[in-house]
């Protein structure tokens, strides 16, 4: 089963990832955009906002995407895959942009992924309140410092995503304590 932890920085996405780590040992554990070899220089340039150009930062993503698919994803489908984002994060960066056409984000990331998207994505939501104080508590990347507004923007576009490309979109108030959150990831896992 291939499936991906999705939500805006300070979500507890690495926290939940590393948890599900000791319960699925035999687990790929992944992430987009820096999966692979060149996929962690690909991360390094986006998150250091070097780029200006929204169009290229998009194309980055994707390049990105296309590698991650290629060595990590589709050589473990046999597997259990837990990947830290994935196509949805791509596509709902994107479409808050504005600078791409939903119909040629969802085909280029289609190209990208070769059609291949998670079986089920955990949305850890957060509430404005709750971002405000996480932020405040570390070290920005170039992602963060565009502001609350924009990752809320950004939690409400993971949402539209998950619709567009038709992915089953579990929600999970991130604001719960630690272990329930991993407790209703492990149950809708392995529900049957």
């Amino acid at each position: 089963m291939y499936i991906a932890i999705e939500g805006i920085d300070t979500a507890g996405k690495s926290t939940q990832i590393e948890r599900l780590r000791t319960y699925f040992t035999d687990a790929i554990i992944t992430k987009e955009p820096g999966g692979t070899e060149a996929g962690k220089e690909i991360r390094e340039i986006v998150l250091s906002a070097k780029t200006k150009s929204k169009k290229a930062e998009f194309l980055l993503f994707l390049a990105d995407r296309a590698e991650h698919m290629k060595e990590v994803v589709e050589p473990n489908l046999d597997k259990m895959i837990i990947s830290d984002r994935s196509v949805v994060s791509g596509v709902a960066y994107a479409l808050i942009q504005g600078e791409i056409s939903e119909t040629a984000i969802l085909h280029l990331n289609r190209f990208a992924t070769g059609g291949i998207y998670p079986q089920k994505v955990f949305l850890l939501s957060l509430t404005k309140e709750e971002l405000i104080f996480r932020l405040s508590q570390k070290k920005l990347d170039g992602i963060e410092l565009r502001g609350e507004e924009y990752l809320l923007k950004i939690q409400e576009a993971l949402i539209t995503a998950a619709k567009l490309l038709n992915v089953e979109l579990i929600q999970i108030d991130a604001t719960k304590d630690i272990d329930t959150i991993t407790q209703e990831i492990i149950d809708n896992i392995t529900q049957v």
